[in-house]
């Protein structure tokens, strides 16, 4: 076992290092495992399997929930988040900034990505909060942290790719990745009250208030995307539609919001479709060379082998758990998310279930770690998005992302302590 170990973890290291595609890196170590280890027709598991995971029901959502994502992108919906929900914001320690951290919150609940989160939001906020005078780096910071809340707020790419990677119910767990979504949230804006309490003078004064009236008035802009939430996500809590269902009334809804903004067009529509359409096939593209890996590795019984070692080690789950974790924020330091989710699923769900941990407690664990990831130099694809908008360098928008990294972690503890936080939602929905 650790020859063969030390083997396919080289030629990992060596294909994405050499800058092979992450599919093609999982298809030549999957043939590479088939090939040198087992005696099993290599041709034939690779063909029956990339086509086998290339027809799954479930995996209908995800072109859908990112042309969804798409079709939002280019519309007015940040700046109707930021005329919204400024007026109330005002009086709330940190003020403007907690925009940021509630808008990609509810953004999160409508696109399902972190990257199209965080340039929807950070081309309209930055600008705006730098122009009224606050801090840069903690607006660059909250803009980071909060962003990762694509990940895990339903409905999120990545938990639709794990549900499908792992056999389980994607609409349980959408419903799992709210109650700690939330957390993160109250988190994130918690500790902004905190900094500002700490730091008076970096927040500018409030400005006048406004009468209730008119902050009502500015209110009813947030309306669309409210009731696009609600029909996206009440559909799939209800039972009356399944996530796949659910994704097509979000497009729908999607465009006919875009419309009445007036952001439909000819080229919208054609940028929205090529744009989901290049997103779906890549992550399409990954999962079935991460279909074959996992197939080829079962076949080497590596798996099994390591699963039984790591149970021989004595390991308690949180002693398991805690590896885990640096073991994810390590590898998200060279990888995407979906790619780690897809690349790990395989060896390390035999020792998760061993362990006796929830599944679907696991699948939201591990969508936290990868946010985590997201703001990991060297490949954190949120401090790309944000390098990009600002020119600044990378360690420093990674620098000012910091504190959001540890309030993940505490995030990570808390549902460890607290395992009804994710588990809780999804069991009374199966009620």
């Amino acid at each position: 076992m650790l020859t063969m170990m030390l083997v396919l973890f080289g030629a990992l290291l060596l294909l994405l290092g050499s800058g092979v595609w992450v599919a093609f890196s999982l298809l030549g170590l999957g043939w590479l495992g088939l090939s040198q280890f087992s005696s099993v027709p290599t041709g034939s598991v690779m063909a029956s399997d990339i086509w086998g995971s290339s027809y799954s029901w479930e995996l209908t959502a995800l072109p859908m929930f990112i042309w969804m994502g798409e079709i939002l992108f280019r519309s007015r919906l940040a700046d109707d988040m930021f005329t919204g929900l400024s007026p109330w914001m005002q009086r709330i320690p940190g003020r403007l900034l907690h925009t940021n951290v509630v808008g990609c919150g509810l953004f999160a609940a409508v696109s399902g990505s972190s990257a199209a989160t965080c340039a929807t939001m950070g081309k309209m906020s930055i600008p705006e909060l730098t122009r009224r005078g606050y801090d840069e780096k903690l607006v660059i910071g909250t803009l980071a942290g909060s962003a990762t809340l694509g990940l895990l707020i339903p409905p999120s790419i990545i938990l639709i790719v794990y549900g499908v990677a792992t056999d389980q119910s994607i609409a349980r767990l959408f419903m799992a990745g709210i109650l700690p979504g939330l957390l993160l949230i109250s988190l994130f804006a918690l500790y902004l009250m905190l900094w500002s309490w700490r730091y008076p003078d970096k927040v500018p004064p409030a400005e006048d208030r406004l009468p209730l009236a008119e902050k009502l008035r500015r209110a009813r802009r947030l309306i669309p995307m409210l009731a696009l939430i609600v029909g996206v996500i009440g559909s799939i809590y209800a039972g009356l539609a399944s996530p796949t269902e659910a994704a097509a009334v979000g497009v729908v809804l999607s465009l006919l919001l875009a419309r009445l903004q007036g952001n439909m067009n000819r080229a919208t529509f054609r940028d929205a479709l090529l744009g989901a359409v290049r997103t779906s096939t890549m992550i399409a593209f990954i999962l079935a060379g991460a279909s074959f890996l996992t197939a080829a590795m079962g076949f080497t019984g590596l798996p099994s082998d390591l699963a039984a070692w790591i149970g021989t080690l004595g390991l308690s789950p949180w002693m398991l758990i805690m590896a885990l974790t640096l073991f994810f924020i390590l590898l998200g330091c060279f990888l995407d998310g979906i790619s780690v989710v897809v690349l790990t699923t395989s060896i390390m769900l035999p020792m998760v279930e061993a362990a006796g941990i929830d599944l679907i407690w696991f699948g939201i664990y591990l969508v936290i770690v990868v946010e985590m990831s997201q703001i990991t130099p060297p490949v954190g694809f949120n401090l790309f998005v944000l390098q990009g908008m600002t020119g600044r360098n990378i360690l420093s928008i990674a620098w000012a992302a910091l504190p959001f990294f540890f309030l993940m972690m505490l995030g990570v503890v808390l549902i460890w302590l607290f395992p009804g936080i994710a588990t809780w939602l999804p069991q009374a929905m199966a009620n």
